[in-house]
């Protein structure tokens, strides 16, 4: 079992030493080439290369490339590479969060080729290289079933955890909407935790209510559970800045919800809260401030 992996962040040097532990043979390029190094110094089974097309020339056909970059640029550029280097009937897994249209072009692009494509929505963050990955495949079935003794590896066990779930695009379609569902969830349990705290009459011990809930509440999930272990250490969260960052797939299933004409207010509002923590939504505060002194005469607040 050999497969090439490029990218090695945190999530796809993780995915490379699942793999090699599973036994595959695993040969791996990176931007910054001492992190392959590293990661072969330390994993049996990985070999490093400092540059894509050799790696492309160890591999034994039919080729299997999986790659973990950031979707945009970094993929595209890729993409584009391996079509150089890569002969028909050899395999691409994008396992970036892609948005899923720009798949499905992927997928049409490489077929001129005589190249077959495989999107990948992967869950697991930080947690995937003991517990392994929720994994989302889209693809046609033969392309699909030479990745699948990889998957089964990467998975949480060799029959669950992973789905095909339709054709190319498929995949992804199915992580961005997970991950608009995520965004939902996480805001509702920050805004109920918050009111928690916010009862000071109650002095609320919210770490001990988080852990709580943990067991046979119908509230309970993984993400309560890391929200529970970070209370336990640190309620005030002084030294946590108010900023939320938004990865793109929140974007994009608010997106799909207005092209589908399909209501989706938590998942929407739970982005614009993301936005608003950016400082996105002061300029608005200061226009509201000064309609309310314009018409009743209401004090303003100075800024610094």
């Amino acid at each position: 079992m050999q497969i090439g992996f490029l990218g090695l962040g945190k999530m796809g040097a993780n995915m490379a030493r699942r793999l090699a532990r599973g036994g595959a043979e695993v040969l791996v390029w990176n931007r910054s080439s001492n992190v392959a190094t590293e990661l072969a110094q330390q994993e049996t089974g990985i070999r490093a290369y400092a540059d894509t097309a050799e790696l492309v020339a160890q591999l034994k056909a039919p080729r299997i490339v999986w790659l973990m970059l950031p979707a945009g640029e970094a993929s595209e550029v890729a993409l584009e590479q391996l079509t150089g280097l890569l002969s028909p009937g050899d395999i691409v897994v994008d396992g970036a969060n892609a948005y899923y249209k720009d798949s499905q072009r992927h997928a049409r692009e490489l077929s001129v080729c005589g190249l077959h494509f495989m999107d990948a929505g992967v869950s697991g963050g930080i947690w995937g290289l003991a517990n392994g990955y929720a994994l989302m495949v889209g693809g046609d079935v033969d392309t699909v079933s030479h990745v699948i003794p990889f998957i089964k590896i990467l998975a949480p066990g060799a029959e669950s955890g992973w789905l095909h779930c339709g054709p190319a695009g498929s995949g992804h379609f199915v992580k961005m909407v997970h991950n608009g569902i995520e965004y939902g969830m996480m805001q509702a349990l920050a805004e109920g935790l918050s009111l928690l705290k916010g009862k000071q009459e109650f002095a609320i011990d919210i770490a001990a209510v988080s852990e709580m809930w943990r067991h046979g509440s119908v509230v309970r999930s993984w993400l309560l559970d890391l929200t529970a272990e970070f209370l336990r250490e640190d309620q005030a969260l002084d030294a946590i800045a108010p900023f939320v960052a938004d990865s793109g797939e929140g974007r994009w299933t608010v997106l799909e919800s207005v092209e589908q004409g399909n209501p989706a207010p938590v998942m929407t509002l739970a982005l614009m809260m993301r936005f608003a923590s950016q400082g996105k939504h002061d300029y608005t505060d200061k226009l509201l401030a000064m309609m309310r002194k314009g018409f009743g005469g209401h004090g303003v607040k100075e800024g610094a």
